[in-house]
């Protein structure tokens, strides 16, 4: 750690510091990164919501830049790739929850206790149908986990906890709790609906901010090849400070619940006393986006045919409902941030030319806070040849607001891309380490997901902390007062210096993968290896 602070501290007041650290000097001072993020983040854009104006505004720039840094267009419509979506939106004035007992209604407050996700209901609907508690909600054959055996799921509605049991590899625990995946056993075992309860040990986003937003529409893609949840007719957010109200009658209460679920303790399950009845009226219109794409052409005459994808997403949530005055969702650090990263190291590959024997391929995605969507349409509709694509280097939400002296690698441990990424980052004095908090779920929550279900290997790295120090409650109050909020801006605290070592470390991944002999393997004890015959 000695050896860590040392060299931030060279890097702070010389630009000599890298040199001294391995013999390299830095392509970075954070001022090009910043001025592209103010551009991105300003109000005039609004918020760069999926298929707005300030989305088109934001992606015009990107083309700018990209071309001025010299790429070439790799989209199908130029640097441009069209991407049709259908917006759905909760009518709440004509719908309604509420909690059956013995013949007695209980009526839900959308605000306060639970409100109708138009995530997981995409069409108007009425249901009445009875609970059941399933624990995490989880089947995971890997582990011989079985949450919903012997349960009668039949045309209920099945209420869990998100999380997962300490004895289930992050991996794996992410993996299967994404909606298709937790769907796929549930509407196998006769489900009809789902109650979600937010774990409140891992909550990013307080209650009272997720509610106020809880209407801003969602989407899915157009095409119907990618509809994934069949037989889901209605999808619920609880509030867990109301959870106790689901559990009356039951022999259980939620602050049991919550209290195994915040240590990842196995959960009960048990049918609950009350019943839901449920009345949705969804709104559908059709949006249209788009990704970015532009190339960096290899110098090898045969692994030019190979591709390393540098991604990050241009979208934000927009304009929603005001706090502290302020309506605009600028969206500075997710993914202003990673998206200003990439159009500064396609500057920084013009001014100081790098011979790499692979293609470099910088993906702009749309429509990443609608479900990652932009780059699931681009993985199954690849400008290249999806057995081209190597690598994916995803820089989402990096966070330089504090210095850089821990990197969280997502994926650390699945490749030896993740390997790779460890040893840029030693060498640079910086210490790597894995996911220290498992219960976010964080590396399917962002754009690298989409190319693992495709089989190539990727990482997401993040400006880090280790559990108990000051830096990681620094990020903790980021999350709770900035993350989804406007005050995630460009008038919020950023490390300049932390941001140019960040985006030294990227290019020299970028530069070491486009330039290795092989491409980039997943490990054999990986549980996304098996994604690779896809």
């Amino acid at each position: 750690m000695r050896k860590s602070v040392t060299c931030l501290l060279l890097f702070t007041f010389a630009a000599a510091s890298f040199a001294q650290q391995n013999a390299l000097t830095t392509h970075f001072d954070g001022n090009s990164w910043w001025a592209h993020v103010k551009f991105l983040a300003d109000d005039s854009l609004e918020g760069r919501n999926t298929g707005s104006e300030g989305l088109r505004k934001a992606q015009a720039y990107a083309v700018e830049q990209l071309q001025k840094a010299g790429l070439e267009p790799a989209g199908t419509d130029g640097f441009y790739q069209s991407v049709r979506f259908t917006q759905f939106q909760v009518d709440e004035s004509k719908s309604s929850l509420a909690l059956v007992a013995s013949g007695k209604s209980q009526p839900l407050s959308f605000s306060d206790d639970a409100f109708i996700s138009s995530r997981s209901t995409r069409s108007s609907v009425n249901v009445g149908a009875p609970l059941v508690f399933i624990g995490y909600g989880l089947k995971i054959p890997e582990k011989n986990l079985d949450e919903l055996a012997g349960a009668d799921l039949k045309g209920k509605i099945v209420v869990y906890l998100a999380g997962s049991p300490s004895d289930i590899p992050t991996a794996l625990a992410s993996h299967y709790q994404t909606p298709p995946e937790r769907w796929k056993s549930l509407h196998a075992a006769g489900a009809i609906g789902l109650i979600t309860i937010p774990n409140p040990a891992s909550m990013d986003i307080p209650w009272s901010r997720i509610s106020v937003n809880r209407n801003q529409p969602s989407m899915d893609l157009a095409d119907p090849e990618f509809y994934e949840t069949p037989g889901l007719q209605l999808g619920v957010t609880f509030n867990p400070a109301s959870a106790e109200k689901l559990f009356a009658g039951s022999g259980h209460t939620f602050a049991e619940i919550a209290a195994l679920g915040k240590d990842r303790k196995p959960l009960p399950h048990f049918p609950l006393a009350v019943s839901l009845d449920g009345k949705a009226a969804i709104q559908t219109t059709t949006v249209e986006s788009a990704n970015i794409v532009a190339k960096l052409p290899g110098s090898d005459p045969v692994l030019k045919n190979e591709f390393i994808v540098l991604s990050a997403h241009m979208d934000h949530l927009g304009i929603g409902a005001p706090i502290n005055g302020d309506h605009i969702y600028n969206g500075a650090m997710d993914d202003g941030s990673g998206s200003a990263l990439v159009l500064d190291e396609a500057a920084s590959l013009k001014a100081h030319p790098e011979q790499v024997r692979r293609s470099l391929l910088f993906l702009l995605v749309t429509a990443e806070e609608k479900g990652l969507l932009g780059s699931k349409y681009f993985a199954e509709h690849p400008t290249v040849p999806i057995k081209s694509i190597v690598a994916d280097v995803n820089v989402d939400m990096f966070l330089p607001i504090v210095p850089l002296k821990i990197l969280k690698v997502q994926g650390i441990d699945e490749s030896d891309l993740g390997s790779r990424a460890a040893a840029v980052a030693q060498s640079m004095g910086i210490k790597p380490i894995a996911d220290p908090e498992p219960l976010r779920n964080a590396f399917i929550r962002s754009d690298q997901y989409s190319f693992i279900k495709k089989g190539v290997p990727a990482v997401k790295a993040d400006v880090g902390s280790e559990l108990g120090t000051p830096e990681q409650k620094i990020f903790k109050d980021w999350l709770t007062n900035r993350y989804h909020a406007p005050s995630d801006d460009v008038n919020q605290p950023v490390d300049l210096q932390s941001a140019a070592l960040y985006e030294e470390f990227t290019r020299r991944l970028l530069l070491e993968t486009a330039s290795a002999s092989a491409r980039p393997q997943w490990k054999p004890e990986s549980f996304f290896r098996r994604y690779a015959g896809n």
